[in-house]
């Protein structure tokens, strides 16, 4: 971009000093032009529900940044009138449709990407994406597991191309500012910090394998994943809670408040030691109704499902992971799945809570409480003043850019892997069902080849994650 912004200024007022105008150009048309050229057309790779918000947060800053989504694209092509039309409406613009994710790529025009696809997607796409020379926005957790988060990383420092992990409370002021106060010794010396994922999920029932609808590119969904029958109810949205797509509740959320617990106990490396257990629990045959025709047979949101064993998912909706770093902090992490009771002062669902050897503070929402001691009120926290506190991570993203500079991103890729990792860890060790223990410096276990086989994964040709970016 700054490439091209520099040969029109020297095309016009360069070297041979001719004036704009004897050019046949006016200042206003030259102004234009370098508008043009200041633009950042963005290509937003899958249009689901969070590609939805991140069309509109693209869209909504159109004025003042000089953002345009230029092309959506999804393997469903079902989505594109209502999303095509999502952009439309706000910019007067209807983007190009794509299914294959390969022709954003190929488009010289397309100077940055939404990465918004499944879990087993987010590494190769942006790999893809630097190779091409567009600047990234991947959505949490950064990887689908350690040894591509790894490549990840490579190929963003190779190409100096700006890579953002959608951990979007590293943009949020209220949570930069609890940070801060931790941070500078707010609490005293911090010792544990306690990250919360209760989201109370109904189970979303089974059904037969079948055929993909013809508006679906299932080939293309499934790109680096193992090949299966499609299945109604293990592809949209549902893909997280199979091993081969997502990483559970824990690696859906939680990465959101593993990363604010990661960065109040200011860590950047990994932990030496995690231990996980859990299961799936709280679901009965009572929570769906027989279906009376067939014997058998239940009926689960409409839809035909059938029998019930617990095998309707595979990662856990209820688990505990614990990481001990190397000089001796804790980090825990709880995903509740059903129905439960909630923790801290507010009786928060989904959150963060740190304890030092002077108080302990409190992450809810965007709002944060610090307590000393014993005491029962809080003796610092942000304003509550009724005004939410939302976050930019998407224009920190554009700023980035602008600035070709890492630094100015407040999640590069370097920091969504270190967060993005502490899930991975835990599911890793829940699936082994025991503690691991991580070197750091060779991202390898303790002789232990069991646990390593899932620090990498057998690639589908032709998605290959390559060994060399």
């Amino acid at each position: 971009m700054t490439i091209r912004r520099e040969f029109i200024k020297k095309s016009l007022v360069g070297g041979s000093a001719i004036a704009v105008g004897g050019m046949g150009f006016s200042a206003k048309s030259y102004a234009s032009i370098l508008g043009a050229n200041d633009r950042i057309n963005i290509g937003v790779i899958g249009i689901r529900n969070q590609g939805s918000l991140h069309i509109n947060s693209w869209c909504g800053m159109k004025n003042s940044h000089n953002v345009i989504v230029k092309t959506i694209c999804d393997a469903d092509e079902l989505l594109f009138p209502s999303r095509s039309k999502m952009v439309f409406d706000q910019t007067g613009i209807k983007p190009k449709e794509e299914w294959d994710m390969r022709k954003v790529f190929d488009d010289k025009e397309i100077d940055a990407v939404s990465i918004v696809i499944p879990n087993h997607w987010h590494a190769l796409a942006t790999i893809w994406a630097c190779q091409a020379g567009k600047h990234v926005y991947v959505e949490k957790p950064a990887s689908h597991n350690i040894w591509e988060g790894r490549k990840m990383i490579e190929v963003a420092r190779k190409t100096n191309l700006r890579v953002q992990v959608g951990l979007n409370n590293r943009s949020t002021n209220t949570i930069r500012e609890a940070i801060k106060f931790l941070h500078e010794g707010g609490i005293g010396e911090l010792y544990m910090a306690r990250a919360l994922c209760y989201k109370a999920r109904d189970s979303f029932g089974m059904a037969k394998d079948s055929v993909p609808p013809s508006s679906f590119h299932y080939n293309e969904w499934l790109g680096p994943a193992p090949y299966r029958p499609y299945n109604v109810k293990k592809s949209h949205y549902n893909w997280h809670w199979y091993w081969d797509t997502g990483n559970g509740d824990t690696g859906n959320t939680g990465p959101h408040q593993l990363d604010i617990a990661r960065w109040g106990l200011n860590k950047h490396e990994h932990p030496v030691s995690i231990y996980s257990t859990g299961g799936i629990y709280g679901f009965n045959k009572d929570e769906r109704e027989p279906d009376k025709r067939t014997p058998g047979k239940l009926v689960y949101g409409g839809v035909e499902t059938y029998g019930h064993d617990k095998t309707f998912q595979e990662t856990p909706n209820t688990q505990t992971c614990s990481f001990k770093y190397s000089d001796g902090t804790m980090l825990e992490f709880e995903t509740r799945g059903r129905y439960t009771n909630h923790e801290g002062s507010k009786g928060q669902e989904v959150g963060n809570l740190f304890y030092g050897t002077e108080g302990w503070l409190e992450i809810s929402g965007d709002s944060w409480k610090a307590f000393r001691r014993r005491e029962r009120e809080p003796f610092a926290g942000s304003k509550d003043d009724g005004v939410k506190q939302t976050s930019d991570h998407f224009t920190n993203f554009i700023d980035a850019i602008r600035a070709e500079k890492n630094e100015v991103l407040h999640c590069d890729i370097n920091e969504g892997f270190y967060s993005s990792c502490l899930p991975l860890l835990g599911n890793i060790s829940y699936r082994v069902g025991r503690e691991i223990r991580l070197m750091n410096e060779h991202e390898k276990f303790i002789n232990d080849p069991e646990a390593d086989a899932y620090l990498k994964r057998v690639y589908r040709k032709p998605f290959v994650v390559p060994d060399i970016v």
